[in-house]
């Protein structure tokens, strides 16, 4: 992409993708203390932000000028497995001078928060647990189960999952979490509200099931795809109640276009029905308006911090079905949003963390804060 200019706002001039690389990269080799100053890291986000949306609205003008997508190019693009290269390493350094560490901002994180009830918001798979071959085998370590038992009993938490709520409450078995499975479609909270502020469910069990007229609908597709997906070798799929996701980790590149196939010809009778892209996934949800942005905004009211200017949201997920949650982060322009990934992408996260284990040390960090915090107050 060489000397493309793309639409940016009407207040803003045109940037140069290239500009802004080279110049990013500049500061990023030219001083390594530079990086972790705060000065720096909040214009540099702010750049970034303006960055991400400017190659939004470019990469929208390329497939308004390209009909048809390759499905292959789109699954590879969402499963990236690359090499570290010297180009693909300065890349990343640029991409994390707008996307900080949320270990190295910790501090400001923290200072951002005074005054406001901070509420904790987890993926599972790829977040709290690494990315396994075998989803039924994706177990938190006992360090992460530990740290997330304490986060649980400090802060309100929530686990927003494309799970199958009860299979994930079975990895996690804390009655004192909210579970939201199926992308935020079937969502049950725990009996005894854990918010200092009056929530709606008044000590009774929350749940909340949005799509539950689906159910019939996706309980026959999973039929059908099971036989239809035994032509691929490696290709499995899992029913998660609301959703079905087809995981193709463990299947031979090249028959990537068969499985997207056989998927497409399965939904083409479905049309209630729609397709999406994770990691090494694809995932078939109903059409209705509803995401993982929609569930945390639903939990926040169940919460009682609807419209409310006393929280501090901190959503963390490794996804691309994460994204609809950062979203709605900075559209409410209260919390912030944590990508979890080793490799750059564009997002609406303010943060990023690399993987499990960073997630893990950052809620560590969240709980030591926490009893400092209530000892300073005790002893006040």
């Amino acid at each position: 992409m060489t000397n493309q200019n793309v639409v940016a706002p009407n207040d803003v001039k045109p940037l140069n993708f290239n500009t802004i690389f080279v110049m990013a990269t500049s500061i990023s080799n030219s001083n390594s203390n530079l990086l972790s100053s705060e000065a720096v890291q909040e214009p540099l986000a702010m750049l970034g932000g303006l960055l991400s949306l400017s190659q939004r609205n470019f990469m929208k003008r390329l497939e308004g000028n390209n009909k048809v997508h390759n499905w292959v190019d789109s699954i590879r693009a969402s499963s990236p497995t690359r090499d570290k290269s010297t180009s693909e390493n300065q890349e990343k350094s640029a991409w994390n001078l707008y996307h900080p560490s949320a270990l190295n901002m910790f501090d400001k994180i923290i200072s951002n928060s005074k005054g406001k009830q901070i509420v904790t918001f987890l993926d599972y798979d790829g977040t709290l647990s690494p990315i396994v071959a075998d989803p039924d085998k994706a177990y938190m370590t006992s360090k992460m189960k530990g740290t997330l038992k304490e986060i649980a009993r400090h802060f309100p938490t929530a686990i927003v999952t494309g799970r199958c709520r009860d299979k994930v409450y079975n990895f996690v078995r804390l009655a004192e979490v909210y579970y939201a499975g199926s992308h935020g479609m079937d969502i049950k909270g725990p009996r005894k509200n854990q918010s200092p502020k009056k929530g709606n469910n008044n000590g009774k069990t929350m749940l909340f099931q949005p799509a539950s007229q689906f159910m019939p609908m996706i309980n026959e597709v999973y039929k059908i795809l099971q036989v239809k997906t035994k032509c691929v070798p490696g290709a499995m799929v899992e029913n998660n109640k609301f959703c079905l996701s087809v995981h193709f980790r463990c299947v031979d590149e090249k028959n990537w276009a068969l499985l997207a196939e056989q998927v497409r010809l399965v939904l083409n009778g479905y049309p209630k029905l729609k397709l999406t892209q994770g990691r090494k996934v694809l995932e078939i949800r109903p059409t209705i308006k509803w995401d993982k942005g929609k569930a945390l905004e639903f939990l926040l009211q169940s919460l009682g911090y609807n419209n409310s200017d006393e929280v501090f949201p901190i959503y963390i997920g490794d996804d691309r079905t994460d994204e609809d949650a950062f979203k709605v982060l900075r559209s409410r322009g209260q919390g912030i949003g944590i990508l979890v990934s080793k490799f750059p992408k564009e997002t609406d996260a303010s943060y990023t963390l690399e993987d499990p284990s960073e997630v893990e040390q950052f809620l560590r960090r969240l709980v030591e804060w926490k009893r400092s915090s209530i000892v300073t107050t005790t002893s006040v």
